[in-house]
């Protein structure tokens, strides 16, 4: 998937090193209530999960890196099918680098995949969860075309997530 100033391929085995080092560091965890990757092999894991779902699924997790600079990787991001409280979801999930932030990569990456996911995959609805402090992400959400629909007490011992929706039908009219 390409953006204007975005490329997005399916994450690899090699991204291993590069995912732990963006979701190892604490400063992109701030409001993760599971904290950073503690380790190389938990970003494996992870990557392994992410790889078994775009071979089950067809679509999953990217690895995202601007256009003029691929092989360097500032975050991944994507839409998977996840578990809200007993009830599958399209997930639109992402996380950057910090070097990334505040230029409105984000931003570009969550319209995009919102798009790939209604006119590429055929999605009836995309989803995400966001952490009630975690303001840039929820803007980010806003400005993507989704909307606040509910909290889910997802975290024992926090304040439950904010729920954010859009359906293929808003969508269209919003964009046409």
């Amino acid at each position: 998937m390409l953006t204007e100033r975005l490329c997005c391929r399916a994450v690899t085995a090699a991204d291993a090193p590069r995912l732990f080092a963006i979701y190892g560091d604490p400063a992109t965890n701030q409001f993760n209530p599971a904290g950073p990757c503690p380790d190389i092999d938990r970003a494996r894991t992870l990557l392994h999960r992410w790889l078994t779902h775009w071979q089950q699924h067809g679509f999953g997790m990217w690895a995202i890196a601007q256009r003029d600079d691929a092989e360097n990787v500032l975050g991944f991001g994507g839409i998977s099918i996840a578990d809200y409280d007993g009830v599958s979801v399209n997930n639109l999930g992402y996380r950057f680098a910090t070097l990334a932030w505040g230029k409105g990569l984000a931003t570009e990456f969550a319209i995009a995949a919102v798009r790939y996911g209604f006119m590429e995959i055929g999605l009836a609805t995309i989803s995400a969860k966001v952490r009630p402090a975690h303001l840039a992400s929820q803007k980010v959400l806003l400005n993507s075309g989704l909307r606040y629909v509910f909290t889910l007490q997802d975290v024992d011992s926090g304040p439950p997530s904010l729920c954010y929706q859009l359906s293929r039908a808003e969508w269209q009219t919003a964009n046409r």
